[in-house]
């Protein structure tokens, strides 16, 4: 029984970047063995087993073959004689496809050492056009490392094409792509994503409704300078889109409430945030209760920054830019300033519904009156 540390934690060594978990293959050893060794086996579809101190993920090594459509199409063989380079060959790029053994020994059969060298996102063998997640993942891989100037080698590239005009990538389930997307939205350079997602033609068929570049791409760079928050950065990804077009890509892919909510709302709302620039005190408190401002207070600061961001992708980094950056400060004072706003006993005698909320409006639009004198 050998064992061998594979993969990202490998690669991100090798690149002087933090390791944030680590995966392990063990080669030459059996189900039975890893759980009499205190192992906890929790793999759904193939040998994965939790350490009994560390909790880290020690595999089985495996060979996969394709059995049928999509990246579910595959049966995964695993057994004592499976090798490490035969456990590697089936990853997805080079670069994580090396391994280090106990005594600190590289193992490189597939040349990932040479990519990340040559900053090269470069797939392993043939199969990768097997699984169309690989697509994906070397979208987010872009996502990633744009930064440090790695991009698609030429032939890698011919092949997420070819997997797009022969179908392959819209055997995807929404829930996989869901996640590919979430992940790499959380990246550094999220808009690596989509730029490569276009140039293999993925883009149009898995997110038709994304209009990409146009105001998208900038409209995403500005949300990444702005925030490290996903539901904003997807905001600003959809732009350009229309209402419509965002609830049925959110339909679609089943995206959570709280992304699909802010892009709906983000949507069309970019005018009333450049009238806030000079709007008096009706304005603002109309504008607040528009975007529910003072119940949702942490979406309503997630919209800020979508709008922002959406403004400055139609705009440029201008004056419409730094207006609308002084709109959004304008609305957050105004919210500040009322949002504690309650009516004394005495003042509620005798009102109903509608008067109590009459009077609540007239006393927050008070507020916000004096906080702008």
């Amino acid at each position: 029984m050998q064992v061998y540390l594979v993969g990202g934690a490998v690669r991100d060594e090798l690149l002087g970047r933090p390791v944030a978990e680590r995966d392990w293959v063990v080669v030459g050893a059996s189900p039975e063995q890893m759980q009499r060794l205190g192992y906890r086996a929790v793999g759904r579809d193939f040998p994965v087993f939790l350490h009994p101190q560390t909790h880290e993920e020690y595999a089985l090594a495996r060979r996969e073959r394709k059995v049928g459509p999509g990246y579910r199409g595959f049966t995964t063989q695993f057994s004592a004689d499976v090798t490490l380079e035969q456990d590697l060959q089936r990853r997805d790029l080079t670069i994580n496809a090396i391994a280090r053994d106990g005594a600190g020994q590289l193992i490189d059969p597939f040349g990932g050492q040479r990519d990340l060298q040559a900053r090269l996102l470069r797939h392993v063998s043939e199969a990768f056009v097997e699984d169309p997640v690989r697509i994906l993942r070397v979208a987010r891989f872009a996502a990633r490392f744009a930064s440090l100037k790695f991009t698609v080698a030429p032939e890698t590239l011919l092949l997420m094409r070819r997997m797009v005009d022969n179908g392959e990538v819209r055997s995807l389930v929404p829930e996989r792509l869901w996640r590919e997307l979430s992940r790499a939205l959380a990246e550094p350079t999220p808009e690596a994503c989509f730029d490569l997602l276009q140039q293999c033609g993925a883009l149009g068929v898995l997110l038709p409704e994304v209009h990409w570049p146009g105001c998208a791409r900038a409209a995403l760079r500005a949300a990444v300078q702005l925030s490290t928050d996903g539901a904003v950065r997807f905001a600003a990804v959809l732009a350009g889109s229309s209402r419509t077009e965002i609830s049925a890509l959110c339909e679609r892919l089943r995206v959570p409430t709280e992304y699909r909510e802010l892009a709906v709302l983000n949507a069309g709302w970019t005018p009333g945030l450049l009238a806030a620039a000079d709007g008096n005190a009706g304005v603002l408190l109309a504008l607040l209760e528009k975007a529910d401002a003072y119940r949702r207070s942490a979406r309503f600061e997630q919209l800020l920054l979508a709008a922002e961001a959406t403004l400055r992708g139609q705009h440029g980094d201008g004056d419409l830019a730094d207006r609308a950056h002084g709109a959004a400060q304008r609305l957050r004072a105004a919210r500040n300033a009322s949002a504690a706003v309650t009516l004394p006993p005495a003042q509620l005698q005798g009102l109903a519904g509608p008067q109590i909320a009459a009077a609540m409006r007239a006393a927050r639009e008070a507020h916000i009156q004096a906080q702008l004198s």
